[in-house]
């Protein structure tokens, strides 16, 4: 179990066997001896749809109970819905869930009174577990008195925040396919577009765990989107990830927008002067001149560290998004008739109505919508299982401009490379790729930019079998290591 770029993410009988308690027990802990809560204050905790996760759930309600919180559940919502809720109440809270990875993997995602915690109280947090851990009197049933009932509370003021974005009535002519799968955010993605008045047709519900990766869907998820768009004659289909913090939207063809496109069309339609985006996100945006951007690692703590870095220096509207489409709010932004608060968490729904009002106010369809934004064509795509000794050794090899070359000579000539998070290399032709472990998967994830979506593509694969010859190289390496010392 570890911290990656959102949460504690590990497999769920550990979480279930020992790291949910000594996770939940190291937070409570940690929120007291700064002063942030006091024993009896309320702690809210959510979960998603996977199958762990009402257990894990009720483990961490447990600890937090014997630590003399009063635990308020409310029950299955959108990750977004739970920080926002937390922030109104000024209250701690916990969101059990594993986002987008497989459903025998889980994870819990903490939230200080004050918002998402940052990467310095994830290293307290992880410090106060090991010791907890190693306590004899850490509680091993799961007796918990009944708890207090907020769900509907939590849910309810979520959706006025969002109902309230557009005027009624604003989406009407539009039909819009839910991909539901087995995401949180399912419903209340369905009720919200009802009422702003679009035709929704609901897809693909399962009451079977799916992990829907929004940037790297599988080839299935792709047939499927294009599929519905064709056969329902669809202006768009949305849907989400497993805990609702990351959009999924598709074009009339069916055809996935990529995730910072996503979050760059709710920036225009915000009217933000400053982008917080990590280094994945497509490198137009700083050419389109409409936004002074602000570069960070992968990771909604980097994001958020930024946009209130840039928000209290500036006072302007500054939103960060992920190259997942997952969008942030630093302020509380006028939008004319209606001031919509803060929320420096990835939102999901945000996104949607943004992309859907300009599809209906521009009277142009999704694809010509996002075409105009003129950005370089990107793929993406990923290693899985990829032995983290084996990332971490490329990632060590490549940090020589030397070795880069060599690594990348059959693909193109390297002008320069940035290693922000994992490496990013520019090469000739205005192309670009990005090689970067995953920070809570066995992983190596790849990402492509070129003129032309054939050439991205091209690049993208390259770059992948570049990526196997490695680690086909390595293994034989260590094959032979062990040998040796055998």
């Amino acid at each position: 179990m570890k911290f990656g770029t959102s949460g504690l993410r590990g497999l769920s009988v550990d979480l279930v066997e020992v790291g949910a308690r000594a996770y939940a027990g190291a937070f409570g802990r940690y929120l007291v001896e700064l002063g942030k809560v006091r024993t009896g204050d309320a702690i809210l905790i959510g979960n998603d749809l996977r199958d762990s996760s009402p257990e894990i759930k009720m483990i961490c309600a447990t600890v937090l109970e014997r630590l003399g919180f009063r635990v308020a559940d409310c029950g299955t919502v959108p990750t977004p819905a739970l920080a926002f809720y937390a922030s109104k109440l000024e209250a701690a809270g916990l969101m059990v869930t594993g986002s987008h990875i497989a459903a025998d993997r889980n994870g819990i995602k903490f939230y200080c009174p004050n918002g998402e915690i940052n990467k310095a109280d994830e290293t307290a947090i992880a410090a106060l577990a090991a010791d907890y851990r190693s306590q004899s009197d850490v509680p091993r049933d799961n007796t918990v008195l009944p708890l207090e009932d907020h769900a509907e509370r939590c849910l309810r003021l979520f959706y006025k925040r969002n109902a309230r974005l557009l005027s009624g009535g604003a989406l009407a002519g539009l039909k819009v396919g839910v991909y539901e799968h087995s995401s949180v955010a399912r419903d209340l993605i369905a009720m919200l577009l009802l009422r702003l008045g679009a035709d929704v047709v609901p897809l693909g519900r399962s009451e079977i765990f799916i992990p829907v990766d929004t940037e790297a869907l599988s080839p299935q998820t792709i047939i499927s989107l294009e599929e519905w768009a064709g056969s329902h004659g669809l202006d768009a289909v949305v849907s989400a990830d497993g805990d609702g913090d990351r959009p999924l939207i598709a074009d009339e063809m069916g055809r996935p927008l990529r995730g910072d496109l996503i979050g760059l069309m709710t920036a225009r339609f915000l009217g933000a002067k400053t982008i917080v985006t990590p280094i994945t996100s497509n490198s137009g945006i700083e050419a389109l001149g409409f936004f002074s951007v602000i570069r960070t690692k992968v990771g909604s703590p980097f994001v958020i560290a930024a946009m209130q870095q840039a928000s209290a220096a500036s006072g302007d509207p500054v939103i960060g998004f992920e190259a997942n489409g997952g969008v942030l709010t630093a302020s509380t932004i006028d939008l004319g008739r209606y001031r919509l608060e803060a929320l420096p968490t990835r939102d999901c729904i945000l996104p949607i109505l943004a992309v859907l009002s300009q599809v209906k106010s521009q009277r142009r369809p999704l694809s010509v919508v996002a075409r105009s934004y003129h950005l370089p064509a990107a793929a993406a795509g990923r290693l899985e299982n990829y032995p983290v000794e084996a990332s971490t050794a490329l990632m060590s090899y490549l940090r020589s401009f030397e070795n880069i070359s060599v690594f990348l000579r059959d693909v193109g000539q390297v002008t320069s490379a940035n290693d922000i998070d994992g490496l990013r290399v520019t090469l000739t032709e205005r192309r670009t790729i990005h090689f970067r472990p995953s920070g809570n998967a066995p992983e190596l994830r790849c990402y492509a930019e070129a003129a032309t979506e054939t050439a991205a593509w091209d690049l993208l694969n390259a770059g992948l079998a570049r990526l196997r010859l490695w680690t086909n190289e390595f293994s034989k390496q260590q094959a032979a290591h062990e040998d040796i010392l055998n």
